[in-house]
């Protein structure tokens, strides 16, 4: 049969069920009239031979059906890509994940968005008569029959059109069955896309379907894969390697380079051979991926083909991660491995950066530092001694003792130190919080209560407290709880509006939560003059940190226990910045400090975001008065100081000894004393130390009398449980405490 024969029996194939049908409606008739004899005359004979070619076709025709095939419209809406992204405020692409890992698809790219050459250069290698064939290229398909027959090396026959319908419908490419009724099925596949699409649509369809390489499906995820390029930038000489790749996707480079040169008919290419290695060699990373956020994208993006629009912006993004990177590289992975970076835009509440890590030297890469628990430190200070200038329990002048205190918890004695090991004795609150001392702040604490801390710090967003004051105790005031950097730049954000605390928003579909009052504007804005005042922290920090800026900016700085967290949060008037330093493993750093660590990336950053633009501080609001202030006995140099109104002091002085409750301050109240055999035992004698004005008091021990309360006698009791008591004039207990020795 000659091949128009064949296409013309196929195109009438869909036309035989129904001539069948009719026939056999005829033969019904004719039995019921005359019987068998009606059937087998020599007419009759005919007319079944021509009924049994009809069955025949009609078999023909139901066996090679093609399955239904969707239209162009639904194709492209259906499209799926692996990936997702994630964009910044401006619409720039800023990262992206990979969401769905069966096969690597990028988004669905059209036509005119492929270079011309390689549409051209695709076309003449796959199907060189797509642009005039109706779905089978018949001279193809002779051509290939021709070769079967005188035994050569078959040519491929398939159209663009028929691979197509096979991606379309995966059943008319399925391994193990291609043979001719399936290739016939395939054909009348393509034949029925024709008739329903354009060219243009089929070309397009085919350039996303196919498959390239490994795992990398379309042009798009090929160009960028294999060549870091977008599919409108593709050369001739990468089309002629990519169309060397599809009919063996696995081919070596020695291979495609060969046949990429009898595609491209040149005399010359030696080029190819370079150019294929180095296509088919590591895999590129995709580079036009900014790859400025990956662990954002990682939490946001969890749906294939979402494209999320954030809050963050790609400049502001870029200076933080160089800001981490820089110092990081500085410390060495030996000191401090990793670092988180956070910017807020104090008004609207938007996450201007969001760095959870840099890597590097990173031995846990993937972890979101900024999302993280980590221990405080120091950063809680601010919001207690806040909570006690707002309940009247302090002013910024108050006199708070900076010296050696014991406290009896239930699990043992709290004994907090400073940073530097070293008491100041009576300071300031100003002094006190912008110095960072501990003691104050555990002093601060008894005064506002552990409880009604926690529940103020759980009022200003930090989630992480989930237990009872109790739970963490006294050494809440100095950061014992676990936050996060995202949680610490929310509150620190709260200082900056005046008390007003709010979610902060990541993506430009977050709602724009009303914010809530938290603290009183008064007291958040002494607070914030305190952080920012450098003179006030210059006795711990020097004149010259890194916290110091040449605009105004509050800032504190905080190191978790055993130096396993740095931080630095602090605010200007348009930003809230926050930075984390340390390792994500928990493993101590080295020599990094509040102003060596995370400080410096503080600063970076805040330069960056006000070249040109100072900040300035906020005015007072309603409710504050400055005044004047002189310290007794030079505690501190006389300065102007800001009030709450109604509690301003023109004078402020220690409480003298005699105003103070005597009480026993060594030992502590429920300590437990153990003996060491290897000391002579008049050695290991306990000094008894009470604390106020104790004159005309006794100290007596169980039922001994040690004598005069301000004789700090030495005591050596024996084994058991002891008992001591300070008692007055009169007899009457003043104090009283319990200690074991064993």
């Amino acid at each position: 049969m000659k091949l128009p024969d064949l296409k013309a029996l196929i195109a009438r194939i869909d036309g035989f069920p129904e001539a069948l049908a009719a026939w056999l409606r005829r033969q019904r008739a004719a039995f019921r009239e005359r019987g068998w004899r009606g059937i087998f005359t020599p007419m009759r004979v005919v007319l079944a031979l021509g009924a049994l070619l009809i069955g025949t076709f009609a078999s023909l025709a139901w066996v090679t059906r093609p399955p239904p095939l969707p239209p162009y419209s639904k194709v492209v809406a259906d499209w799926r890509p692996s990936e997702a992204w994630l964009y910044d405020r401006g619409g720039r692409l800023i990262d992206s994940t990979r969401v769905d890992y069966q096969a690597r698809r990028l988004g669905w790219v059209k036509l005119a968005d492929v270079s011309q050459v390689t549409r051209d250069t695709l076309v003449a290698a796959e199907d060189r008569r797509f642009q005039s064939h109706n779905g089978v290229d018949w001279w193809a398909l002779g051509g290939a029959l021709r070769d079967r027959l005188e035994g050569k090396r078959a040519r491929g026959a398939s159209t663009l059109s028929m691979q197509v319908a096979a991606y379309l419908a995966p059943d008319l490419a399925t391994p193990g069955h291609r043979g001719t009724w399936d290739k016939l099925r395939q054909m009348r596949a393509a034949r029925a896309l024709e008739a329903e699409w354009s060219k243009d649509q089929i070309l397009e369809a085919y350039l996303n379907l196919a498959g390239f390489r490994g795992e990398a499906q379309g042009i798009s995820a090929a160009a960028l894969g294999l060549f870091g390029k977008t599919p409108a930038t593709l050369t001739r000489d990468d089309a002629l390697l990519l169309a060397a790749l599809l009919p063996n996707p696995g081919a070596g480079s020695t291979e495609v380079a060969r046949r990429a040169c009898a595609l491209g008919h040149d005399r010359d290419c030696g080029r190819f051979s370079g150019a294929a290695a180095s296509m088919l060699g590591p895999a590129r990373s995709l580079a036009l991926d900014p790859g400025l956020a990956p662990h954002l994208a990682a939490r946001l993006l969890d749906t294939p083909g979402a494209r999320v629009t954030t809050t963050l912006d790609a400049r502001i993004q870029s200076v933080a991660i160089a800001a981490l990177r820089r110092q990081l590289q500085g410390l060495g992975g030996t000191r401090a491995r990793d670092g988180a970076v956070v910017v807020v835009d104090n008004a609207s509440g938007d996450v201007l950066a969001y760095v959870g890590g840099i890597g590097g030297e990173s031995t846990a890469p993937a972890v979101d530092g900024a999302s993280a628990y980590r221990q405080a430190g120091s950063t809680l200070k601010p919001f207690l001694y806040a909570q006690a200038i707002e309940k009247g329990y302090l002013t910024a002048a108050s006199i708070l003792d900076d010296s050696p205190v014991q406290l009896d918890t239930a699990s043992g004695l709290y004994v907090p130190q400073n940073y530097d090991r070293a008491f100041k004795g009576p300071v300031s609150a100003r002094i006190a919080l912008a110095g960072s001392l501990n003691v104050p702040a555990v002093r601060t604490l008894l005064l506002t209560g552990v409880d009604a801390f926690r529940d103020r710090l759980w009022d200003t967003g930090y989630r992480g407290l989930v237990e009872d004051g109790q739970y963490y105790g006294y050494s809440l005031a100095l950061g014992s709880a676990e936050v996060t950097l995202v949680e610490q730049v929310a509150a620190y954000r709260s200082l900056a509006l005046g008390g007003r605390w709010s979610p902060l928003r990541l993506t430009e579909a977050s709602p724009h939560a009303k914010a809530r009052q938290v603290l009183s504007p008064a007291a958040a804005w002494i607070t914030a003059d305190i952080l920012a005042d450098p003179s006030a922290r210059a006795g711990t920090f020097g004149v010259d940190s890194a916290l110091r800026l040449p605009f105004w900016a509050a800032a504190k700085t905080g190191t978790s226990k055993a130096m396993r967290d740095n931080w630095c949060i602090g605010f200007s008037d348009r930003f809230t910045v926050g930075v984390w330093v340390g390792n994500l493993e928990g493993d101590p750093m080295r020599a990094v400090s509040g102003t060596s660590g995370a400080a410096p990336v503080w600063r970076d950053v805040m330069m960056a975001l006000h070249a040109g633009a100072p900040s300035r501080p906020a005015p007072a609001p309603p409710g504050i008065e400055a005044r004047p202030i002189r310290f007794a006995e030079g505690i501190e140099q006389p300065r102007r100081e800001y009030f709450l109104k109604g509690t301003a002091l023109a004078e402020v002085a220690a409480a003298p000894a005699a105003a103070r409750r005597p009480r026993i301050v060594n030992p502590v109240a429920g300590s437990v004393y153990a003996l060491d055999p290897d000391i002579p035992i008049d050695r290991q004698r306990l000094a008894v130390a009470v604390s106020g004005e104790v004159t005309g008091h006794r100290l007596l021990l169980d039922r001994q009398d040690l004598g005069s309360a301000d004789s700090r006698p030495l005591i050596l009791p024996g084994r058991g449980q002891h008992r001591l008591r300070l008692v007055d004039l009169g007899g009457r207990v003043i104090d009283q405490i319990l200690f074991t020795i064993r």
